[in-house]
């Protein structure tokens, strides 16, 4: 799908539009409007840092404009390397080029393809300085990533894709509303060798021994059940020395719904 919007490869039906532009017949302004960092490290190997980017800005019909590439060099910690040839930069280094490459002909939609893969932590966290600095700018991005702890960081909306169908896009908020649950966890005073008769009524989980009552409730619900579940606890004598509580992650949810499409196919 990113090959087919960014022009790489040919749809065979269908049409995309790139920020009200049709990326087959007006190609040149959807395509000038579009930057993709691909998962692949992919440049010319023996010209210098400077060189690659501004090339890639000219490729756009894109005037020069050297305090603006300049400015993403800094922002990437490439600007002391910007005379070196590509060859010689580290890993971590090419994909910080992959990165301003995309960014030199100031593109409104950015693809970021798997961007942190294979990537020390240093490097990730500036990345998404970057990219939280270019969403708050009006960039659209696009985020492919296996790391759902990323998504459940950087994303306004989430889509998941299982099998090459698109099984839901959604507000990350709305999803983790929606489909998220929360848990409360009770560290019982003393073991439980079972779960008493009254209680069984409760969507209730007895754990670690029957030192541990865990109550999963819905947060959609106006009424969660947790204080009628306080009082029964203590109707059957039941004291807790400490409780907390939890929410499902993003990770869950994506697992959960991954589960649901192979369970209907």
């Amino acid at each position: 799908m990113i090959s087919i919007v960014c022009g790489i490869v040919n749809l065979s039906s269908g049409r995309v539009i790139a920020d009200g532009n049709n990326i087959q017949t007006d190609y040149r302004a959807a395509r000038s409007k579009i930057g993709l960092v691909p998962q692949e490290l992919a440049t010319d190997s023996f010209e210098s840092v400077w060189a690659t980017v501004n090339f890639s800005r000219g490729l756009f019909g894109k005037a020069p404009n050297p305090s603006y590439l300049e400015k993403i060099l800094r922002q990437l910690s490439l600007w002391e390397k910007r005379d070196n040839k590509v060859i010689a930069l580290s890993g971590g280094m090419k994909r910080r080029l992959m990165i301003a490459k995309a960014l030199s002909h100031e593109p409104k939609i950015l693809f970021l393809d798997e961007p942190t893969a294979g990537v020390d932590v240093e490097l990730r966290r500036d990345m998404w300085d970057m990219v939280r600095g270019l969403r708050e700018s009006g960039v659209t991005i696009i985020l492919t990533t296996h790391y759902i702890e990323e998504a459940e960081e950087m994303a306004d909306r989430i889509g998941v894709i299982n099998h090459g169908e698109l099984v839901l896009v959604e507000e990350k908020t709305k999803l983790m509303q929606e489909l998220g649950k929360k848990q409360l966890t009770l560290q019982l005073q003393t073991p439980l060798p079972t779960l008493p008769e009254k209680l069984r009524l409760y969507q209730l989980e007895l754990c670690q021994e029957g030192s541990q009552l865990v109550y999963t409730f819905d947060t959609q619900q106006k009424n969660t059940g947790i204080s009628e579940l306080l009082k029964s606890l203590n109707q059957e004598g039941i004291v807790f020395k400490d409780l907390h509580s939890s929410e499902s992650s993003l990770e869950e949810i994506f697992i959960n719904l991954v589960r649901k499409n192979k369970e209907s196919a």
